[in-house]
């Protein structure tokens, strides 16, 4: 009997997951022509090594760039993990961003987008972001657009893929729980460790500020 529970609630997430990835991968894009324009393009932190980017974090910030100079987006948010002194993850992201030619007043930064929950929430909560392309590589776009759609945020999603990457396979396996801990997180309302605030996308930038 306990076989047949746990079968049975294994079929049941895998079909989960499934329809959360088709749902949302409709609004998933590779061609930086074909995505729809939004307010916000939102990139989402992925380490840094001797504070540079990591491969997986520098082409989600080429990426975002893209966007920018291509006119699909208007501000970038930049979200990492800056939970400790010396790993400071989103100064990281912003200076690239600046140094690559968008203007500081376009950048914002999130200093507390330890998840991608947590990065949309306050996307949302803090920034008061109401449109945004999202911006990660392609195996986590799903999970990312149906949290923003969750939180309603008109969401899409753009791949930052170039080339091959470490530990992909990896990722790619976890994500599937990944994407079933954000179901759960939307249905019971998880506050992220820091909410509240406000500093509106489309007021001044918060660059110079931390």
């Amino acid at each position: 009997m306990l076989v047949l529970v746990l079968l049975l609630i294994s079929l049941c997430s895998v079909a989960l997951v499934y329809s959360i990835k088709k749902e949302a991968n409709r609004y998933c894009y590779r061609n930086i022509d074909r995505v729809p324009a939004a307010y916000t393009g939102i990139i989402f932190g992925a380490g840094i090594v001797n504070n540079q980017p990591s491969k997986y974090l520098k082409d989600r910030l080429d990426a975002g760039i893209a966007l920018y100079k291509a006119g699909k987006v208007k501000r970038l948010l930049v979200s990492g993990d800056n939970g400790q002194d010396e790993y400071d993850e989103v100064s990281v992201m912003k200076q690239y961003c600046a140094d690559h030619g968008v203007p500081k007043a376009d950048i914002f930064a999130d200093y507390a987008g330890f998840d991608t929950y947590s990065t949309v929430y306050r996307a949302k909560d803090l920034f008061k972001v109401a449109d945004a392309i999202m911006i990660s590589q392609n195996y986590h776009l799903d999970r990312a657009v149906y949290l923003g759609k969750s939180m309603n945020i008109n969401s899409y999603g753009f791949a930052a893929d170039k080339g091959d990457y470490v530990f992909l396979f990896k990722n790619k396996v976890r994500e599937g729980l990944a994407i079933l801990k954000s179901f759960v997180d939307v249905h019971r309302g998880r506050k992220p460790k820091y909410y509240g605030g406000d500093i509106d996308i489309q007021g001044p930038s918060n660059f110079d500020k931390k």
